[in-house]
């Protein structure tokens, strides 16, 4: 394994004339429908550093939307999987099953919330694991209703487009979605007409309102909320409003699925986010952060409920691949050894000092917000009537990425910049990219 210097180097403009001849190829070949935040084709990457077929070094403050949370090419990850390789590549645990998968579903008992008795079922992306929570709630309930939040993001899959709120680019054009699913306010602190102070009590009430005359409890199989919203903008829901969603689920019989896809796995400071009220939810969707880079996904929870799907409904050709797995029990081991929840709130004091600091100085920023490794600015055109200033957020961002800064928008209003470093970033590298931000929020 090759080390990459933890340094941001530009030897080109960015993209450069290899990047340029690849994005040719790409155009020619790639559907359009598939698109890429930067046209920037990558050779290398490790630690806080992407680096590109022009020899370029860019920060990396995406991590491959919230995954390489434990860098790109972590030592645990490479060599349990390199080992793997060498074994086997899969057999289907459906049909000859392997001691990795197992471990892996052990782990997850050991690591999320609650001491209860539970069990998981593998797959390969988060869209995957929580179209299967549904199955598992509604086959362990024997109801169908499914309600979700504003803003919420769950995934590209039919049902899951349907539980997204946003529909362009995720859901336009694409219908019929599935049926029975419903949506609720979401506690969004820096929109709530009557303000933060009362958003907590006041979304909570009103989304179980709505569920009781407009659904009715009796119907509904589960409450899936996103502990902080990832691609709705980064939203920390008002303190209160999570527990009132679980506590009415417990009392309705209805089963609470935390969507941990993106906040999982220490980004947030936690082993998982929604650790930060308490809450034990009844089932717990995993991806991305999960194996270090490899495409796996998890269903965790209780185990009454996980065992309430019929034998063989569950599953999937890849599902719980081995390779996957070993990445993923690497990337435990290397989140335990580095402390990394401590890393990501040792990240959030840095980044959150600074970008307050910036919201001082410029009025386009609107709300700073988000805790560990999952930070972001809310960019507006007024501070008073807080207009979404989109455009502002596509050109900071561009401008960020030609100096060598990986930077991802988000939101509803698509008025989001969004930070997800790697948590084995270094100091440096990460007070370096809070200045090219500053440097171009300037120069905006």
């Amino acid at each position: 394994m090759i080390a990459i210097p933890q340094e941001r180097r530009l030897v080109t403009a960015v993209p450069g004339p290899k990047s340029q001849e690849l994005q040719a190829r790409r155009t020619a070949t790639v559907a359009a429908g598939v698109s890429s935040t930067m046209p920037v084709f990558a050779e290398r990457a490790g630690g806080g550093i992407v680096e590109d077929v022009d020899g370029n070094r860019l920060i990396d403050f995406g991590s491959g939307i919230a995954v390489t949370t434990v860098g790109s090419s972590a030592e645990a990850v490479v060599r349990r999987a390199s080992a793997q390789l060498a074994d086997f590549t899969h057999t289907c645990f459906m049909v000859t099953p392997y001691e990795e998968y197992v471990e892996v579903c052990e782990q997850l008992a050991a690591l999320t919330p609650g001491d209860h008795a539970k069990k998981s079922a593998l797959f390969n992306s988060g869209a995957e694991a929580v179209e299967n929570a549904v199955k598992i709630a509604r086959s362990y309930t024997k109801r169908q209703a499914v309600v979700v939040v504003d803003h919420a993001y769950h995934g590209r899959t039919n049902l899951t487009m349907a539980l997204t709120a946003k529909n362009m680019p995720y859901k336009n054009g694409f219908g019929p979605f599935a049926p029975e699913v419903y949506r609720v306010p979401m506690a969004y602190p820096y929109r709530w007409p009557t303000g933060p102070e009362n958003c907590g009590p006041e979304a909570s009430a009103q989304a179980i309102e709505q569920i009781t005359k407009q659904i009715g409890a009796q119907n509904v199989a589960a409450i899936i909320v996103e502990p902080l919203l990832g691609e709705g903008g980064f939203i920390e829901p008002a303190k209160g409003f999570l527990p009132a969603l679980a506590a009415f689920a417990k009392d309705n019989g209805i089963v609470f699925v935390a969507d941990e896809v993106q906040s999982g796995f220490c980004r947030t400071g936690a082993w998982f986010a929604c650790e930060d009220e308490g809450i034990v939810p009844d089932l717990i969707t995993t991806a991305k952060g999960i194996a270090g880079g490899l495409p796996l996904a998890a269903v965790t929870g209780r185990a009454e409920i996980m065992d309430a799907a019929h034998a063989s409904g569950l599953g999937g050709t890849y599902g719980g691949n081995p390779v996957a797995c070993a990445a993923a029990l690497g990337a435990i081991e290397t989140m335990r050894e580095l402390d990394l929840p401590a890393k990501a709130r040792r990240i959030e004091e840095v980044m959150k000092g600074r970008l307050t600091a910036m919201s001082e100085k410029y009025d386009v920023i609107g709300d700073v917000r988000g805790r560990g490794a999952m930070i972001a600015v809310e960019l507006v055109k007024d501070r008073t009537t807080k207009e979404p200033a989109a455009d502002v957020a596509g050109a900071l961002a561009k401008a960020c990425h030609q100096a060598g800064l990986v930077v991802l928008t988000c939101g509803t209003f698509g008025n989001v910049l969004r930070f997800l470093p790697p948590l084995v970033i270094g100091e440096d590298l990460l007070a370096e990219g809070l200045d090219i931000i500053e440097e171009k929020l300037a120069e905006l």
